[in-house]
Parts: C-alpha cells; sequence; structure tokens
C-alpha cells in the first residue's frame, strides 16, 4: 500500500493525516463489520474527530 495515497486522501477529505491515521489503528482491531470498516474511511469521519 501506497502510504502518501492514504496521506493525500486523508487531506483531501479534510483530515490532519496524522490525526486520522491514528484514529484508525486504534479503532481497526475493534471492528466487525462492513459497517465499522467504512466508518473508518476519511470521507466518512468527522473533520473534528478527537485527537
Amino acid at each position: 500500500m501506497d502510504r502518501l495515497r492514504l496521506v493525500e486522501t486523508a487531506k483531501i477529505n479534510g483530515q490532519e493525516p496524522y490525526t486520522w491515521l491514528r484514529h484508525v489503528l486504534e479503532r481497526l482491531p475493534h471492528a466487525q463489520s462492513v459497517a465499522d470498516y467504512e466508518a473508518l474511511l476519511p470521507w466518512n469521519c468527522s473533520p473534528e474527530m478527537p485527537r
């Protein structure tokens, strides 16, 4: 996977890349359904997500 694409996709969707990636990595082990995984996509996360 190209890490730069993750960073740029996060930026395009109004996310701060480090904060978004940390958010994803913290929640990924608990995802159990397709909806859980989709909620982690940068265009589905709130730009104001907690740091």
